[in-house]
Parts: structure tokens; sequence; C-alpha cells
């Protein structure tokens, strides 16, 4: 096997492991499998294939009916994730003794392939293509859950939960909406009591009115402008809300509404860079391979819209 031009450096590998940023949720959304080969496959199954009720009565002397469950072999591959950066042998010459350039080089660069997972995991979890027809609502005017007056967000919620196939076990917002349900007068009632007219609830709370795992606020933002510009942040994940079911154990054989396919680990290399300044430098490149997708589009409900 020919030895890689970039090779592995364990130390800094082992720094893009175990740095994570907690404001993000994405791997909380769409939990990562691993998996053995960059390509891979799943099952998908027809969505009547374990609702049919068959007949398994058998004589004492018959042979029992057979069932066959005819499953469709999905193809697909994890993409690589990666980024480069470098820091010249002057700022490693110059750095403190208890500040490390190429740890921080890593740091930093891992903290950026992270916000781009979390804007994947938002575009695929908050888009209404990825629902069945029947399994999404856009709310416009007083029903939105901004209008605290007119809407009903615990019977709103409590009725789409029992629409898809799985009941969720997830609800899934920004921070946007969730200060609107938090305090929104007939959640506050629901939890507290009919004669409550104002309060903010738990995340806890809600997750146990509505029978719920977890409730998860996506907070991150980004910047919307083009490099160089003014600075324009935005809120990563949009004002709608997602209900969707994971699975305790996620793999390929696995009934979820999505997850994260992952090959290997987190991977941090470095070498020798001599045109890098009047010294040279040391390059440094760390990534990951991975796939997000929905796997069970019957497996969740979508709530475009939810607040104005």
């Amino acid at each position: 096997m020919a030895l890689s031009p970039y090779p592995i450096d364990p130390d800094l590998t082992a720094i893009a492991v175990a740095y994570k940023n907690g404001g993000y949720i994405a791997d909380i959304v769409l939990p990562r499998v691993r998996v053995g080969k960059q390509k891979f496959t799943f099952m998908s199954y027809a969505t009547d294939t374990f609702f049919n009720v068959p007949d398994t009565r058998v004589g004492r002397r018959s042979k029992p009916n057979e069932l066959v469950m005819d499953g469709v072999e999905v193809a697909d591959f994890c993409e690589d994730f990666a980024l480069d950066g470098g820091v010249p042998l002057e700022d490693i010459e110059n750095s403190d003794a208890r500040y490390n350039p190429l740890d921080n080089e890593v740091m930093l660069l891992q903290e950026a392939i992270a916000l781009d997972r979390e804007a994947r995991a938002a575009a695929l979890l908050h888009a209404g293509a990825n629902y069945d027809a029947a399994l999404k609502v856009t709310l416009s005017g007083t029903g939105q859950y901004s209008d605290k007056v007119n809407s009903d967000p615990v019977t709103g919620i409590l009725g789409y939960l029992e629409q898809p196939l799985m009941r969720p076990t997830d609800m899934t917002m920004n921070t946007e909406v969730w200060t609107q349900l938090r305090t929104h007068p007939k959640m506050v009632q629901a939890i507290y009591g009919s004669a409550a007219t104002a309060g903010i609830v738990t995340k806890e709370q809600v997750a146990q009115l509505f029978e719920l795992q977890r409730i998860n606020v996506g907070y991150s933002r980004r910047n919307t402008a083009k490099r160089g510009q003014a600075v324009s942040l935005a809120r990563i994940w949009g004002k709608h809300i997602a209900l969707h079911y994971n699975a305790p154990v996620v793999d390929t054989k696995t009934v979820t509404f999505g997850a994260s396919f992952q090959f290997g680990d987190r991977v941090a290399a470095q070498w020798e860079d001599r045109n890098m300044g009047m010294r040279g430098g040391i390059g440094v490149r760390t990534g990951e391979s991975l796939r997000e997708r929905v796997i069970a589009s019957q497996a969740g409900y979508f709530i475009q819209d939810a607040v104005a």
C-alpha cells in the first residue's frame, strides 16, 4: 500500500475527534451511524410491509402461509468534508509555551466543518420536500404560534404527532420558535393549569406534555454575506417545527426518520509547506466522511412557518 503524502498525525487527530461545539444539534437530530466502507447500502421496505395482518393459523398437517418480505437495497456513499489551513513557522517559533498554534488551527477548521454540517442538517430536516405530502402543514396568519390570542399549539401539535406511521420522539425548531412556544398562553395553561395566564415552560415540561423524548433547539447562526462584505448573521434553523421519529439504536436496517452515515473517524494531517512566508510553515488538513439523509419520510411531520 502506498504511503499517503499527508501522514496522519495522532495528536492532531485526537484534537479533531474531541472538539465539539455544544450549540450544534446535528448529531442529535441526525444520529451518526458507522459504516464499514465509504460506499454503503441500507434496506427500504414498502409502507405496508409491517402493517398487513397475515393469517398465521396452521393446520396440524398443513404448511404455514408464506410471507414475502420484499425490500429494496438502496445504495449510497459518504462524502468527504475537509478544510486546509496552515501556520507559518515564525508563528510557531514565537508562540507562548502555553499555546500551540497547530492545535488551535485544527480546532478552528473543525469549528468551520461543524458549522457546515449544522447547515446541511437544517436544510434536510427543515425542508418540506423531505416529508410525505400528507405529513406537512403550512401555518399562516392567526394560525401561527406567534399569535398568542388565536393560535393553539397544544391541540395542533397533538394532532400532528398522530399522523406519521411512527410516532415522533423529537421536536426540532430554532430558538425563535421555541421562545414563542414556551411563552404561549395555551402551553402555559396546559402545563401549569387552566388558571395560569402567563409564565415560561421548560423543554422537559413540553417533552412530557407531548410524550416526546427530546425538544431540540437550534441556536446557531451563519454569515449570509459574501466574503469581503459586511457581516450579515442569520439563524441556520428556520422558523419551522420538525416532528420526527429517532430510533433508540440506529443502524443500516433501522426504521428512523433520518441519520448521518459516517465512514471512519475524523482525521487530521500535517506537512511542511515551503511556500508559506519567508521561513515556510506547516500545512494542516482535517475532515470527515459523512452522508446525511432521510431514511423514512413517513416517520416525521413538518410544520412550516410555525411563527411569523
